[in-house]
């Protein structure tokens, strides 16, 4: 004789197939994004690695705790269901571990990222991968050094203007090192496209985490309760009646 109740253990399944269709997109969004690196040459993979193994990892991670839940509700497991509600307070504790100091660092982001990214400046003596990385964003964004084109000591061929730019998004500059050489740059600097790009990514980590904690907080209730009607299966309702004992209307009775 099924113990929970059949309309919330459909709540739950609903509740698991949307883990794993998570879980799914996760796997996916680490593919296509290895796909996307192999396709550059794999410049950068061997930095990556690690970020897309966190994800694989996550991935098969929210899977493996849907399909459990899944289990437990369909086979009325107890154990299954106490393993998915201590997941479920795991994750939502490392979410909120995660979304709340990014939440309170937020508004000082941007002040944050112009002092690591002056650290850089001259770009010239920076490492091999911040001059790779400049320069690829250069002529990608058609823009000119992090804040200014005398970032660079030597102005790089990625700064210089094609001659179909159109007239205000360039401007004529002397080479630092060669002061008789005179070059066409962009007149856009990096620093505000590269600031969008951080602050969209940073708003969906925030967006992710607390989604992702408010539907932990929703499966430890969903689970907490199944398990309470397993332990307690034939535990009756308590209602809590607004209308006066019979004793009590007797008594009145005959008192008038």
């Amino acid at each position: 004789m099924a113990q929970i109740n059949i309309c919330l253990k459909r709540i739950f399944t609903v509740f698991n197939i949307f883990f794993m269709v998570v879980g799914a997109v996760v796997i996916l969004l680490a593919l296509w994004c290895q796909f996307f690196m192999d396709n550059r040459g794999g410049h950068n993979l061997e930095g990556r690695t690690t970020q897309l193994f966190f994800f694989y990892m996550v991935g098969c991670i929210i899977l493996m705790i849907a399909v459990l839940g899944a289990y437990g509700a369909h086979k009325e497991s107890k154990v299954a269901l106490i393993m998915f509600l201590v997941f479920m307070v795991i994750g939502s504790l490392l979410m909120l571990i995660i979304g709340i100091p990014a939440a309170i660092i937020h508004p000082q982001l941007k002040g944050i990222m112009e002092k690591t990214f002056s650290g850089f400046v001259p770009l010239d003596k920076s490492s091999e991968d911040v001059r790779n990385m400049a320069e690829g964003i250069q002529e990608k964004f058609h823009c000119c050094g992090l804040f200014s084109y005398k970032d660079w000591e030597n102005i790089p061929d990625s700064c210089v203007c094609s001659q179909e730019e159109k007239e205000g998004k360039c401007q004529t500059v002397e080479n630092n090192t060669f002061m008789l050489q005179r070059k066409s740059v962009y007149t856009k600097t990096c620093f505000p496209t590269i600031m969008d790009y951080i602050q969209f990514h940073y708003n969906i980590i925030l967006v992710i985490s607390f989604t992702l904690a408010v539907l932990a907080l929703l499966g430890m209730i969903l689970s907490s309760i199944m398990i309470h009607q397993l332990y307690y299966p034939n535990r009756p309702t308590i209602v809590v009646s607004m209308m006066p004992p019979k004793y009590e209307e007797l008594h009145n009775t005959l008192a008038y």
